[in-house]
C-alpha cells in the first residue's frame, strides 16, 4: 500500500510506491519563470544521483505562501518537463516538503539551494527532510531569480543588456575592473560548459557556438553576410542520416511558448523520420551496430538573437533576460542539439550555406506576433525550400508580451509580494544565521569530544 493511498491529490490517479533509493533525487519548487536559475539547481541535483524527481507546487499552495503566479501550474510543468536533467515531474507538491510524499517517488535526499525558503508562518519548508538527515544543499545561482525578473519588468531597467558576448566572454568588456571582468569571463564559461551537457550532467550534451557579423548583418536584412562561427563547447556532432533543422528567436523569458514550439518542431521531424522509414528495425539496427546507441532523425540548431536586435525590433526595456540568460535556458531544453550565440535576425542565404553543420534541411519558425516587423526575415529558406512552419499549440499565445501584460494586470499584487518576500528574507537570514552558529556550536563540540 502507498504511503499516499490514502491522500492522493485529484488529478494524480493512483500510484505504486517506488522503492527508495538514494540515488533518486528528489527536488521542488514553483519554477514561476524556467530561467537558467532552475536549470542550475536541476543539474546540481541530479549529479547527485541517477534519477531526478521535481516537484511543482500549485497556484493554490503558492499564492497562500508566497504571493500570486505568473505562469499557470500547465505551464510551469511543460518547463520542467523539458529540462534535460528532469526525470519526472510531479504536480502538486506540497509547499513544506513531506517525507511519506518524497519516500513515495522513491527518493531518499532531497536538494535545495544555499537559501532558506519559509512557508506562510515563517517555519522552513524543509524542517521535516532536515531533522530526517535527508536534505542536501547545492549553490544558489547568483544574480538571477523570478523576483529579479519580475523587478526587471516593472522598473524598466536596461542595466542587465550585454552589449557584445563575444568580448564579455573574452574578459574585454562588462562592469567593474579588468579583473573582475576576466573573472566574470571565466564564470561565464564555466556556466556554458556546465550546461552543454547531456541527461546525466556529466557528459557532453549540445555543442555550442557564436556567430561574428557585422551589426547590419544581425538586425536587418539587406545585407549577404556569411560571417564567421566559433566553437564555444564541442559537444554531440550531428549523426549518420540526421537531418539538421534550423530555429530562431530571442526566446526572452524562455516560456511555454518557446518550449512548445522546439517541441513541436522535434515531433514534426519524428513524424518525417517516420515517412522515411527512420523507424524500421533494420535501421535502427543498423544505428546501433555502428554507434552503439540509437538516435533521433533531427539535429535540431537553435540560433539566439543580440540584445541589442531585440530591443530594435521590441524597444522598451526588451529582452528582459539578456543573450547569456537566454542562450543557458535554450541549453538545457531537451529538445534542441546546438545553439548559436548572435545569430541573425534574418537568416540569409549566405548565413545558412556556411553554417558548420551544412546548409539545413529545414527551417522553423511560428507565426510572430509580438514584433512590428516589417519586411519577411524568412525570404531566404522561403526560396530555397525549407522553411517550415509551427501553427497551432496549447501555448502559443504565451510570449515575453502576454508575460508583461500578466504582471502589469497584477502589479499591485506583485509589488505586495516583493514586499512579503522581503520580510520573509529578513527571517530566513536570521534563521539562517542561527542554523550556521548551531552548526558551528555542533563542530566545536565533536572537536573537543563532547
Amino acid at each position: 500500500m502507498s504511503a499516499l493511498s490514502d491522500n492522493v491529490l485529484p488529478g494524480l490517479g493512483p500510484q505504486d510506491a517506488m522503492p527508495i533509493s538514494k540515488d533518486r533525487i528528489w527536488v521542488d519548487g514553483c519554477f514561476d519563470f524556467s530561467h537558467h536559475g532552475h536549470a542550475g539547481a536541476l543539474l546540481q541535483a541530479r549529479k547527485l544521483g541517477k534519477e531526478l524527481v521535481v516537484g511543482i507546487h500549485s497556484d493554490e499552495a503558492i499564492l497562500e505562501n508566497k504571493g500570486p503566479t505568473v505562469m499557470t501550474l500547465q505551464e510551469r510543468v511543460a518547463a520542467v518537463d523539458a529540462c534535460r536533467w528532469a526525470s519526472k515531474s510531479v504536480p502538486h507538491a506540497p509547499y513544506v516538503t513531506s517525507l511519506p510524499w518524497v519516500s513515495h517517488y522513491g527518493c531518499y535526499y532531497v536538494v535545495h539551494g544555499d537559501d532558506i525558503t519559509s512557508d506562510s508562518n515563517g517555519e522552513d519548508c524543509y524542517r521535516f527532510v532536515k531533522a530526517a538527515g535527508r536534505f542536501l544543499v547545492v549553490k544558489r545561482t547568483p544574480g538571477i531569480s523570478t523576483t529579479d525578473l519580475v523587478g526587471r519588468m516593472l522598473l524598466c531597467t536596461k542595466g542587465h543588456f550585454i552589449k557584445s558576448l563575444k568580448n564579455t566572454l573574452a574578459g574585454e568588456e562588462g562592469p567593474g575592473s579588468q579583473e573582475e571582468r576576466i573573472s566574470l569571463s571565466v564564470e561565464m564559461m564555466q556556466r556554458i560548459q556546465d550546461y552543454a551537457t547531456d541527461e546525466t550532467g556529466l557528459s557532453p550534451g549540445p555543442e555550442v557556438w557564436i556567430w561574428d557579423g557585422s551589426d547590419v548583418a544581425k538586425i536587418g536584412h539587406t545585407i549577404q553576410e556569411a560571417g564567421v562561427f566559433d566553437i564555444l563547447v564541442k559537444g554531440e556532432a550531428p549523426r549518420s542520416g540526421q537531418r539538421i533543422v534550423y530555429v530562431d528567436g530571442g526566446f526572452d523569458l524562455f516560456s511555454s511558448g518557446h518550449i512548445e514550439f522546439l517541441h513541436q518542431v522535434l515531433l514534426r521531424e519524428e513524424k518525417e523520420g517516420h515517412q522515411r522509414g527512420w523507424y524500421r528495425p533494420h535501421e535502427e539496427e543498423r544505428r546501433l551496430m555502428d554507434c552503439g546507441e540509437d538516435y533521433g532523425p533531427a539535429y535540431i540548431v537553435a540560433g539566439i538573437h543580440d540584445d541589442n536586435v531585440i530591443n530594435h525590433w521590441k524597444g522598451l526595456n526588451y529582452p528582459i533576460m539578456n543573450i547569456f540568460e537566454r542562450g543557458l535556458c535554450v541549453l538545457q531544453c531537451k529538445y534542441i542539439h546546438a545553439i548559436i550565440f548572435c545569430a541573425p535576425f534574418t537568416p540569409n542565404q549566405s548565413f545558412l550555406q556556411t553554417m558548420p553543420w551544412g546548409v539545413p534541411s529545414a527551417v522553423y519558425h511560428g507565426p510572430t506576433t509580438f514584433i512590428p516587423l516589417t519586411y519577411d526575415p524568412y525570404v531566404a529558406p522561403k526560396n530555397m525550400g525549407i522553411f517550415r512552419e509551427i501553427d497551432n499549440h496549447p501555448f502559443r499565445h504565451v510570449n515575453a508580451g502576454e508575460i508583461f501584460v500578466r504582471i502589469s494586470r497584477s502589479r499591485g499584487e506583485y509589488e505586495e509580494r516583493q514586499r512579503r518576500k522581503m520580510l520573509k528574507g529578513l527571517i530566513e537570514e536570521e534563521s539562517k544565521r542561527k542554523d550556521e552558529t548551531g552548526n558551528q556550536g555542533a563542530n566545536v563540540n565533536q572537536k573537543e569530544g563532547k
